[in-house]
């Protein structure tokens, strides 16, 4: 491919919900312009961007791909993205550094919960949108109809550009309400014949027409005045209405077309060329200051200095790690140093190449705005900013979601340790959705991920990239061990063996703590124990706290007052006192109504208001405490349930929440404190830990 410049760049990210057709559209897109010599197919594993080995398994994407074409002298990067809840992240990065998204609708399905985020995730991005309805050839496809419910709930902004001709129960082809003319398609090929609207379709052609031509009129004074006089408004002056419409947010278009067919793309892609933004449309882009602000930074181009920003890693265990990227500022060349501003050390850019799925292809240089990638940079990773420039600039990063769904992991064979750390130390580099945490309490390791289905497939790469069989299990909760009551206890650790002997006794009060740990006091009169060993008794303690004395788990909140004991001048010394203190702390803290303490954290979950009732039912099952229900910022049709619930109910929750609300819930959940379990609770958690 040739030199490419800003002007001919779009860059398009694919969003919807999962089955809805977005990797079938890039394909047929890729098959259209004439990058592919064959149609590849989800259903068969042989398409260009899911080409994951668990993708073509599975059957659907579980990662970004991107793939690009060339059309009308238009460059057209795709960013492919998965539809699963489980890969928001994914997402995330795609709209980062998309000009715009495209939002696939299945003319079937309609709108779904996919389509919701997809809009959601473009808006907060702040870049145009279009929809795409797709499958409008199904008989059992209602494309008015889905086109009605899209503009219901997006707004006049949502206006139709191509409409599907149907005659009786069959598509024939669609209108370009541009034009004002139809294509019909020839069913063997997929290619179409330009001609007039016949008679019978012209109203709804016209009906259709005259939204469009509202939504247009939208954008320009003159363009209004002429609306409402009934003049004509000539293709020339349509198409660059769409396009300032796009680009200010004006105009959301919908197109419609049946991917694996092929009907309608090549109208699809011409508008994409002729009128989706190029990447200086926005012309600024954002950094993060030195104070945490966001600022805004003019986006240049020829002459600039050249800046990238890291928007995806692949930890490939042939190629190595590969660093994909948008070059934000200025040129990329082969064989350029750019310094990483996260680092503060430079990385040589040795190699340089586009992507089209897993097929590389060398360029010597990516103009500004262009999506590219490279191989083997020692120091960089995901959301890293490199640079020629002076100044210590930072792109504003992704944000990803948290992953609360945690699950144990463990190899299923001795010596497989070693795999599984390499293993997903190189899954971390890619997916930042994945937190691992060796939790020294529990003696466990701990994977966390979005869901399920995330986990699922962490452990398949891991056996099928790293050769590291693992299995998960429920992971333990550090509980904590505390008193109730107040104890007087004596220890008396007494040894006598020939020679020198060992003496020590103590008497000691224990009663709840006011600080976390051990609150350690002494009243002890007329030198019964002698200073020096007092240490040793508090020390004694501290080392007895790390087990409880129900079920082995820390103690905390204990006050421990030594008031008395007694000492030998020449047997007693600090390992006497350190056992005594022991043997008081184990013969009296049954005696003061020890419980158990289980952590809890503050949940805040965020739902459809038709959702709230279904939520505090489940939340009351959970142990849950609700503090309060309150709108939230996202709007009025959605509100926020403020509780607390323990982490012991909370380990199914993700799955649960999107059940309960058709995966339109999400929530933020963070520790606070420790609680009392329930005395109903407490025989059978002290039964596991004697069991481990």
């Amino acid at each position: 491919m040739e030199n490419v410049y800003t002007k001919s760049i779009r860059n398009v990210a694919l969003l919807g919900h999962s089955g809805g057709g977005k990797t079938s559209l890039a394909e047929s897109m890729l098959y259209i312009s004439r990058v592919t010599e064959r149609l590849g197919n989800v259903a068969d594993g042989n398409t260009v961007c899911d080409f994951d080995p668990e993708e073509t398994k599975r059957g659907y994407s579980i990662s970004a791909a991107t793939a690009h074409l060339l059309w009308n002298g238009v460059k057209i990067n795709i960013l492919d993205t998965p539809g699963f809840f489980d890969f928001e992240g994914e997402v995330r990065q795609c709209v980062r550094v998309a000009d715009a998204a495209i939002i696939v609708v299945d003319g079937k399905a309609g709108i779904e919960v996919g389509t919701e985020i997809g809009w959601n995730l473009a808006t907060e991005a702040g870049i145009p949108k279009a929809f795409f309805i797709n499958r409008f050839d199904d008989g059992e496809a209602r494309f008015y109809k889905v086109f009605g419910a899209i503009r219901e709930k997006y707004g006049l902004t949502v206006c139709p550009v191509q409409i599907p001709i149907i005659d009786g129960d069959t598509v024939i082809g669609f209108a370009n309400l541009v034009e004002m003319c139809v294509y019909t398609f020839e069913k063997a090929t997929g290619e179409y014949v330009r001609t007039s609207i016949p008679d019978k379709f012209k109203d709804v052609c016209d009906e259709y027409h005259n939204m469009l031509l509202e939504a247009i009129a939208q954008t320009s004074d003159e363009l209004m005045e002429k609306f409402f006089n009934e003049e004509p408004i000539s293709r020339e002056e349509a198409l660059e209405a769409i396009h300032e419409g796009i680009i200010t947010g004006d105009i959301v278009p919908v197109f419609c077309g049946a991917a694996l067919k092929n009907w309608g793309i090549k109208t699809f892609l011409d508008t994409i060329a002729e009128s989706f933004p190029r990447p200086t449309a926005r012309k600024v882009e954002h950094l993060v200051g030195e104070d945490g602000e966001i600022v805004e930074t003019p986006i240049e181009m020829d002459g600039a200095d050249t800046s990238v920003f890291v928007f995806k890693t692949v930890a490939d265990p042939f190629v190595g790690k590969m660093s994909i990227f948008k070059v934000m500022n200025g040129n990329l060349k082969k064989d350029m140093v750019l310094r990483n501003t996260t680092t503060g050390i430079s990385e040589k850019f040795n190699k340089i190449f586009m992507l089209r799925g897993k097929k590389q292809t060398d360029v010597e240089v990516f103009a500004c705005g262009d999506i590219g990638a490279t191989a083997k940079l020692v120091n960089t990773n995901t959301n890293d900013t490199l640079t020629t420039a002076a100044a210590n600039i930072k792109y504003l990063p992704i944000k990803y979601p948290k992953p609360y769904y945690t699950m144990a992991i463990a190899p299923k064979a001795k010596g497989d340790e070693d795999r599984i750390s390499t293993g997903i130390a190189r899954l971390l580099e890619e997916d930042w959705t994945i937190k691992y945490e060796n939790n020294s309490e529990t003696k466990q390791l701990t994977i966390s991920g979005l869901g399920d289905i995330h986990l699922d497939i962490l452990v398949s790469k891991l056996r099928n990239r790293y050769g590291a069989n693992v299995e998960l299990t429920k992971p333990k909760l550090a509980y904590r061990e505390t008193i109730k009551g107040t104890v007087e206890v004596e220890g008396k650790h007494k040894k006598q063996s020939g020679g020198s002997g060992q003496y020590g006794h103590v008497k000691i009060k224990f009663s709840p703590g006011e600080e976390e740990g051990l609150t350690f006091t002494e009243s002890v009169f007329g030198g019964a124990v002698p200073k020096n060993f007092f240490p040793a008794v508090e020390t004694g303690l501290r080392e007895c706290m790390q087990k409880g004395v129900l079920a082995g788990y820390p103690m905390v909140y204990l006050a421990a007052n030594l008031y008395d004991g007694s000492y030998h001048d020449v047997d007693s010394n600090e390992i006497s006192f350190k056992l005594a203190a022991a043997i008081a702390y184990r013969e009296g803290l049954p005696k003061a109504k020890p419980v158990i303490l289980e952590p809890v954290g503050a949940l805040k979950v965020y739902i459809p208001e038709n959702y709230v009732g279904d939520i505090l039912g489940d939340l009351n099952k959970r142990r849950g405490k609700v503090m309060g229900i309150e709108p939230s910022e996202a709007g009025p049709e959605t509100q926020v349930i403020i509780a607390e619930v323990p982490f012991g109910e909370m380990t199914d929750y993700v799955i649960a929440l999107r059940a309960s609300t058709q995966g339109r819930g999400r929530f933020d959940f963070d520790f606070v404190r420790y609680d009392e379990v329930p005395a109903s609770l407490t025989d059978k958690i002290i039964a596991e830990a004697k069991n481990d």
